[in-house]
């Protein structure tokens, strides 16, 4: 017997949730994103992810463990032979496997990125989550959601438009009965502006992909109550205040790379865009252990976006990736 997935189910406890909290404008938005994205305008290859995420066996009694490097799901029984074949197929085919690591049941995900390291230079400068409504700006398959649950968030509402993201996240959910963890395929300018609804709000690799970066700032800020805190993680430079690098075309193989600033630079952005208490907790190289080719994600990676001669240079002669990640405070 498999999962079954329905997404009108899946999303009650979070509608009814918006509705008790008066973002009835949200509520409205996201009924009808959903119905678009499920049953109107469904992406291409969505059956053949919905087929995967309901070929997963079901396994009673399954349990979690969130606040470890790998977000792992045990059962007390051993799985048998035919659900572990099962469970295998359905997990390959939601291949590729970007942000991680996972277990499930014994089966490892190697991830291209060890999103636990990023995770590990992120929570010393979080406040306690205990309690704390969060949002997880570009959160991918969700891994950072499922940790920040893990460190006790009453709530985690992570925003993607990537399906497939959403399809990995919900091969966790669906094992965990009805957690207060949700993933939304919208994008952050998709939310109603001044939302003031969470007291924590993440952008983890997200502000180097937006063509005005200082409106990604203030469109954050309008997602935090007031005295709310802003973590912010992106691609930085070397350099002094007002040095900001603006790849020609493409930055590691990425087109979508705007601007990466100085760390000063990021600092002034966010004090001009109204934060305060502005503090860089952060800044560390990428490395090819970081982010690399696996078994779950067989393309391309970093070390093929590196120069083979220099891994300080990326493969256009840019400085190879750095990343900063920052803390602020929306004003009470």
């Amino acid at each position: 017997m498999s999962t079954d997935f329905d997404w009108r189910s899946e999303y009650a406890n979070l509608l009814d949730w918006l509705r008790d909290s008066g973002r009835t404008e949200w509520h409205e938005q996201l009924q009808q994103r959903l119905t678009s994205v499920f049953e109107t305008h469904p992406h291409g290859d969505l059956p053949r992810w919905m087929a995967a995420l309901n070929q997963l066996p079901r396994i009673p009694g399954a349990e979690a463990d969130l606040d470890q490097p790998t977000v792992t799901l045990t059962t007390p029984e051993p799985l048998t032979e035919a659900q572990r074949e099962q469970l295998e197929q359905g997990l390959r085919g939601l291949m590729p496997w970007r942000k991680g690591p996972f277990d499930f049941f014994g089966t490892h995900i190697d991830t291209e990125w060890r999103s636990d390291w990023k995770w590990e230079r992120v929570r010393p400068g979080l406040s306690d989550l205990r309690g704390r409504t969060v949002l997880d700006v570009g959160c991918g398959s969700g891994y950072h959601c499922w940790r920040i649950l893990g460190a006790g968030a009453q709530r985690v509402v992570g925003i993607d438009p990537g399906m497939l993201f959403l399809m990995q996240f919900q091969a966790v959910r669906t094992y965990l009965g009805d957690p207060h963890a949700h993933l939304l395929p919208q994008r952050l300018e998709d939310l109603p502006h001044q939302l003031q609804l969470f007291d924590t709000t993440l952008s983890l690799g997200v502000l180097y992909h937006r063509r005005s970066p200082i409106d990604h700032l203030i469109e954050l800020k309008g997602t935090l109550k007031p005295g709310g805190e802003l973590v912010l993680e992106t691609l930085v430079i070397e350099g002094e205040m007002g040095e900001t690098l603006m790849p020609e075309d493409r930055y590691a193989r990425m087109r979508n790379v705007w601007f990466i600033p100085s760390v000063p630079t990021l600092e002034r952005w966010l004090q001009r865009a109204g934060y305060r208490e502005v503090e860089c907790v952060d800044v560390t190289r990428t490395t090819t252990d970081e982010q690399r080719a696996t078994d779950w994600m067989q393309f391309q990676s970093l070390p093929d976006f590196l120069d083979p001669e220099d891994e300080h240079r990326t493969i256009e002669g840019y400085p190879a990736p750095r990343r900063a990640t920052l803390v602020a405070r929306k004003p009470a």
